[in-house]
């Protein structure tokens, strides 16, 4: 019998080929499960369609793990004097402690899962106590324009993932790093603008009132 092979992770830790090899294929059958909510109204948009053909070839080719990158790069950086950025903060904490929580078309809180809209008025309604409307393309309307050179923390930025403008959104966090709700299947994540699939979608950003 062949004697057990072991791959050396560290000078103190070793781990069997099987494992290894176990682990491995675990991580690529996970590929990444994104793209744009629906929480517009009316008919959804055919399975066919190229916007959605485009996600499918995105999210087929990608193998990363943007909560993990993103939080072993300590991305977030506050500043010294927080009181300037109650509102932003408070936004951006809300968000992040729904990480993990289910996609749910049309949902709005932590206990049924949130579409990515639910998840920005979720949000924005228990860390401000504003009231957003329940579509994407309405809260887009809100606050003021703000340039993606100009984006802070706790902005609201959009993508255009259904073949219309305005047919996703996330909370920016900084360093070109958002969360939002992705897909059916998926979870509340962290996400990378730069990434070629959003930066091409990327279509603009919002600064509410409330964290002006």
């Amino acid at each position: 019998m062949p004697p057990h092979r072991t791959r050396r992770l560290s000078p103190y830790l070793f781990i069997p080929d099987q494992l290894w090899r176990s682990a491995r294929s675990l991580l690529i059958v996970s590929t990444l499960a994104l793209a744009g909510c629906a929480t517009t109204q009316g008919p959804q948009f055919a399975d066919s369609s190229p916007s959605r053909l485009a996600r499918d070839t995105y999210l087929s080719k990608t193998q990363s793990d943007p909560l993990g990158a993103y939080l072993s790069r300590q991305a977030l950086s506050y500043p010294a004097a927080p009181s300037a950025q109650i509102g932003r903060d408070s936004l951006v904490a809300t968000a992040l402690s729904l990480l993990g929580t289910k996609y749910r078309y049309g949902g709005e809180a932590p206990s049924t899962g949130f579409d990515c809209s639910g998840l920005v008025i979720y949000a924005a309604e228990k860390s401000l106590g504003l009231k957003l409307p329940r579509r994407a393309r309405d809260i887009a309307h809100k606050g003021k324009a703000v340039k993606r050179t100009e984006l802070k923390r706790g902005d609201l930025v959009f993508f255009n993932t259904l073949g219309h403008r305005y047919s996703h959104v996330g909370i920016y966090l900084g360093n070109q790093k958002f969360v939002h709700a992705p897909r059916t299947g998926s979870v509340v994540r962290i996400e990378d603008m730069d990434v070629s699939y959003w930066r091409k979608r990327y279509n603009g950003a919002r600064r509410l009132a409330a964290i002006n």
